[in-house]
């Protein structure tokens, strides 16, 4: 009998590499990427029961990127992986189509579990995020400034706060410059800010970077 296959998505190399020698005794681990676009790349060619994937990555978050694969591949299991027990993160996340979400810090006891779990059609939650939710409010999340924004507008954000320059962005994501300029703009009216160090700021206390 073949065994279910899994890709993993973490910009960490490290942790990559533990979690590939943690979960190749029980699966058969069929990828590995560091950003979100190499995800959104190789995941429709490999196919993979689950992903695990991180919910911070370079070039394109990972809650964004699983958005994307939930419409083209919504058969595959998504894990999240953080290192931020933030309930309205988990609530993204769920309310997005993810199986499962784990801390990074409990990941290496618990991924296994988790992921034959989510294979067997159930959601998986890290117990202290477990917990967490039995009292957080959903409607809590459709009010963050973060939601109001909307996918693209979030991989410009992402992206800006990176460092990249207009038309950097804009050979990334396929766009021209002027249509990052008009996202950008689009995004600072939405959030009132007016200046570029108050949209990484944004960008930074909203988890689409880390530094």
């Amino acid at each position: 009998m073949s065994r279910p296959t899994v890709m993993l998505a973490d910009d960490h190399r490290l942790l990559l590499e533990a979690f590939r020698s943690i979960l190749e005794v029980e699966f058969d681990v069929i990828g590995i990427v560091t950003d979100g676009r190499e995800l959104l790349k190789f995941a429709p060619r490999l196919k993979p029961d689950v992903i695990v994937l991180d919910v911070s990555m370079p070039r394109l978050n990972g809650m964004d990127a699983g958005m994307k694969l939930r419409k083209t591949m919504p058969d595959t299991k998504l894990v999240f992986l953080t290192m931020h027990d933030d309930p309205d993160l988990v609530a993204r996340a769920m309310d997005m189509g993810a199986s499962g979400f784990l801390l990074k810090t409990s990941a290496a006891s618990e991924l296994s579990t988790a992921i034959w779990k989510v294979l067997k059609g159930k959601i998986y939650l890290t117990p202290v995020v477990a917990e967490q939710m039995e009292n957080f409010k959903k409607k809590t999340s459709g009010t963050k400034p973060i939601n109001q924004l909307t996918v693209r507008q979030r991989e410009i954000l992402q992206l800006l706060a990176e460092g990249n320059t207009m038309k950097q962005i804009a050979e990334i994501v396929c766009i021209t410059p002027r249509t990052v300029a008009y996202h950008k703009y689009r995004i600072m009216d939405s959030l009132n800010i007016s200046s570029n160090a108050e949209l990484i700021q944004f960008a930074v206390n909203n988890g689409l970077v880390s530094y």
